[in-house]
């Protein structure tokens, strides 16, 4: 019997799952897994993190842009509970991606040893599947298990702990198979009821105002296509959340923009409430999506809801037609139906292309202004005057995401923006803009975070410059936790309490690692800085001291009204 070890089968593994790059942080109990990469794994590509956390989102940037599995490994102990926010962002956003981390040898739990940690206990509330190898002989089948939880059904991130021992012990080499086809995802498609799509085409089709509004799910799935042709065919305006942008291009006569209280405006609020009857796709319902359940009103507007994951149908609002499916397969047979009616389209999105009118109108008179510091409108105008259609634009929360989900028109279908809609954590859009440099290096990728975010994610300028990525990082310099600085000026009387700090010098930062960097203050400055950093080879840090969210007209249902 020829036989490998168990770190060697493990890289065996991913290799039959089509995994071509691992983000990650080397630690003791990781020896035999590095070794393993060393010896058999050369055609896997490893991404050395300066922070586990970081890795998790190199591996979520890199899956979201690619359709592939993102995998990330740490170490025991404290890799594991860095590596862990990571996993709970990924899970929530339905994205595949594989943590491995090393654990301490089976035979030395319970004796004090240095790192143990109840790993399967402390992944187990942030990801879909989880597991532990107790034994070498076991792993072949929990890679494969692992793989087909991620990508089937709602995709979401797993867990697998490799202990020390077992990365050891033998395997047999027959058991070394596994599925191509799961290193993808949506993988396994679920086709839709018939009898729900017929009873939904019916609603549809004798809906006055009818509205799509689409979550990541269609981005997922890769429904771009049959979205555009329902729209079309219903004379539908489309709405998204900011996990869905990129569903239709923002520039199409259709799309309405980003709803919601983050990103949202009383321009597109308008036309939510003014729906008939409400097609969402691939997305919860969530808080903010509908601004706390308000918008629609509940019981008011009709609501067909698709999505693949039936556990989320209908638990905000009642449902008239629930559709258990792929986003693609659901659209392509809602819009068949459609057509076999027989329907002229009505004109509702004439609705949504006159509130975007009075949107952008405000937008442009702000994004204009000379006034100093400079305004968020004025960054997201010159940014998308300068990025080509395709580039990747990684935004952080804060700052960052309500100006640039509502403003920053993506003119290309497909995956162009995203940010970290489930958590919200700080510090994400450094890591997973070099994960989706990474994934699609063809094109020129993006990341917008605030000074706070910055602080928790610097040390990551090493990474970019030891991988020569040629990302451009922008930092919205306001000194301030703003977004919670705007929350105590609207909701609590301006009564400020240890939300503001002292301003860095991010480009005096940036320039210590190595990275080509410039401060700007000036807005009439902006757009040749920014052009210059764009032009870069290598990684490059622009740092626009910008307007304060708290005194900003921030695209925020809350702090408007």
């Amino acid at each position: 019997m020829n036989t490998l070890s168990g770190a060697e089968a493990l890289v065996a593994m991913l290799r039959r799952h089509s995994v071509d790059t691992v983000f990650g942080l080397c630690g003791d109990t990781s020896l035999p897994f590095y070794d393993a990469l060393y010896r058999t794994g050369r055609d896997i590509r490893h991404v050395l993190a300066r922070d586990e956390r970081s890795a998790a989102y190199m591996a979520d940037g890199y899956a979201r842009v690619t359709g592939k599995v993102g995998v990330c490994e740490g170490p025991s102990g404290g890799g594991a509970t860095y590596i862990l926010p990571g996993l709970a962002e990924a899970n929530e956003s339905s994205i595949p991606v594989l943590a491995i981390t090393s654990d301490i040898s089976v035979q030395g739990r319970g004796r004090f040893t240095l790192t143990e940690l109840d790993q399967e206990a402390l992944f187990r509330p942030v990801t879909k599947w989880n597991a532990m190898a107790h034994r070498a002989d076991t792993l072949p089948a929990l890679v494969r298990e692992a793989f087909r939880a991620m990508t089937t059904g709602r995709p979401g991130a797993a867990h697998l702990g490799l202990p020390f021992d077992v990365q050891n012990q033998p395997v047999d080499e027959t058991d070394i198979h596994g599925e191509e086809e799961l290193g993808r995802f949506p993988a396994r498609r679920a086709g839709p009821d018939p009898d729900a799509i017929g009873t939904a085409a019916d609603l549809l089709a004798a809906a006055e105002r009818p509205l799509v509004l689409c979550g990541g799910g269609p981005v997922i799935a890769g429904a771009e296509t049959a979205l555009a042709r329902l729209a079309r065919r219903l004379g539908a305006p489309v709405a998204t959340t900011i996990s869905g942008q990129g569903a239709i291009p923002e520039t199409d006569p259709h799309a309405l923009g980003v709803v919601g209280s983050n990103g949202g405006t009383i321009e597109t609020r308008e036309v939510i409430d003014s729906a008939d009857v409400l097609l969402a796709v691939g997305v919860r319902m969530g808080s903010v999506t509908t601004e706390r359940w308000r918008h629609p009103e509940p019981g008011r507007t009709k609501v067909i809801h698709l999505d693949a994951d039936g556990a989320t149908i209908g638990v905000n609002y009642p449902t008239d037609v629930a559709i258990v499916a792929d986003a693609r397969l659901g659209l392509e047979a809602l819009d068949t139906a459609l057509m076999a009616r027989g329907m002229p389209s009505g004109d509702f999105a004439g609705a949504a292309r006159a509130a975007k009118a009075r949107k952008q109108a405000r937008f442009k008179a702000l994004a204009q202004s000379g006034e100093t510091p400079i305004r968020p409108e004025r960054l997201v105008m010159t940014l998308r005057r300068l990025l080509d259609d395709d580039a990747t634009l990684v935004l952080d929360p804060g700052t960052p995401c309500p100006y640039f989900s509502a403003y920053y028109e993506i003119r290309q279908a497909g995956r162009r923006l995203f940010s970290n809609r489930a958590h919200g954590a700080l510090g994400y859009s450094f890591a997973a803009a070099l994960g989706a440099h990474v994934g699609r290096p063809d094109v020129k990728t993006v990341a917008v975070m605030g000074d706070g975010s910055f602080g928790f994610t610097a040390g990551e300028l090493e990474t970019a410059v030891r991988l020569a990525a040629p990302v451009t990082f922008v930092v919205v310099s306001n000194s301030a936790f703003g977004w919670i600085k705007a929350g105590q000026r609207h909701g609590y009387g301006g009564r400020f309490y240890s939300v503001d700090f002292s301003r860095t010098d991010h480009a005096a930062v940036a320039a210590a690692y190595g990275v080509k960097s410039w401060r700007v203050e000036d807005p009439e400055a902006l757009e040749a800085v920014l052009a210059k950093a764009l032009a870069e080879s290598g990684p490059s840090l622009v740092d626009v001291i910008t307007q304060p969210l708290d005194e900003a007209a921030a695209p925020v249902s809350e702090w408007i009204a």
